[in-house]
């Protein structure tokens, strides 16, 4: 037996019970450790992600008033030019009527062409002032097939010209938005899919039915084609204001789309489908999150 103050030697069960538990205590701080390390690696990528959103915002937000300027300052004597071009082809109109003659012919015809001209510009204005206002949504949940059918609707013209097949695939009350802000976004992403397959880059008619899918589930909102999709070399940039890869428009459509998923607190993805065709996903803050 021991004497009193002497401290008396572990069995080895006793040191080995004693090292299972440092061992145990020791492995669950190395896991405590890695799961802080992750957790702190996921902030900072939030962190990094929400500072670049909202720089890019403030960036958004000086170029919008900028260009809203410039639109105030163009729309003016365009609704000029707009008002006196039409005075002009109905005095030559009433002319031509009374004693048609080649020359006053081909002064309508040009009449014709600066009247489109005049109403091309003001559709450029138009967009300008769309991107530069104030986007403030007031979002409810939504009966996301009748919101994705009324964009469709809007472009039928353009989708039938291009023989585009649509299909729409959405659970009722499954997205919690703005109305009015996610149709405008809808038009822009259906007709830019219009255009899309429009031009099928190769592909044999023959062989190939353009098709045209919108979905919504889960607080997401999908808008995918079959078309020859994004180049990779201007993926990064086709959301900026301005960037456009076609001979016509603005380059505003995915910008004001970007800025009404910003405005909600969301995100937008785009990537390339496997079979082809481009994909864009925009994901809404659900109902609580919202509150």
């Amino acid at each position: 037996m021991a004497s009193r103050g002497e401290v008396s030697a572990l069995a080895p069960q006793d040191l080995a019970e004693v090292l299972q538990a440092y061992s145990a205590v020791a492995e669950r701080l190395q896991a405590s450790h890695e799961t802080l390390s992750a957790e702190v690696d996921r902030l900072q990528r939030e962190l990094a992600t929400k500072n670049a959103q909202l720089e890019r915002g403030k960036r958004l937000a000086a170029l919008g008033e900028m260009a809203a300027g410039i639109a105030h300052e163009i729309r003016n004597p365009l609704a000029a030019i707009q008002l006196y071009i039409e005075m002009i082809r109905e005095d030559v109109a009433a002319e031509q009527a009374e004693v048609p003659t080649p020359r006053l012919a081909g002064a309508l015809g040009h009449g014709d062409k600066i009247a489109d001209a005049v109403r091309g510009l003001s559709a450029i204005v138009n967009d300008v002032l769309s991107f530069s206002r104030t986007v403030a949504p007031v979002p409810r949940r939504l009966d996301m097939v009748r919101v994705l059918e009324r964009a469709v609707d809007a472009q039928r013209p353009l989708l039938d010209a291009s023989g585009v097949q649509v299909r729409v695939e959405a659970a009722d009350q499954a997205v919690y938005a703005d109305p009015d802000l996610l149709y405008r976004a809808l038009l822009n992403l259906v007709r830019n899919a219009a255009e899309a397959l429009a031009e099928p880059a190769g592909r044999e008619k023959q062989s190939w039915t353009p098709l045209l899918t919108l979905s919504a589930a889960a607080g997401a909102v999908t808008v995918a084609d079959n078309g020859p999709g994004i180049d990779a070399a201007t993926v990064d940039r086709i959301f900026n204001p301005f960037f456009t890869t076609r001979a016509s428009g603005t380059g505003l459509g995915l910008a004001i789309v970007h800025r009404i998923v910003d405005a909600h607190g969301g995100s937008i993805a785009v990537r390339n489908a496997d079979q082809g065709g481009a994909v864009f996903t925009l994901q809404f803050p659900s109902e609580s999150d919202s509150a």
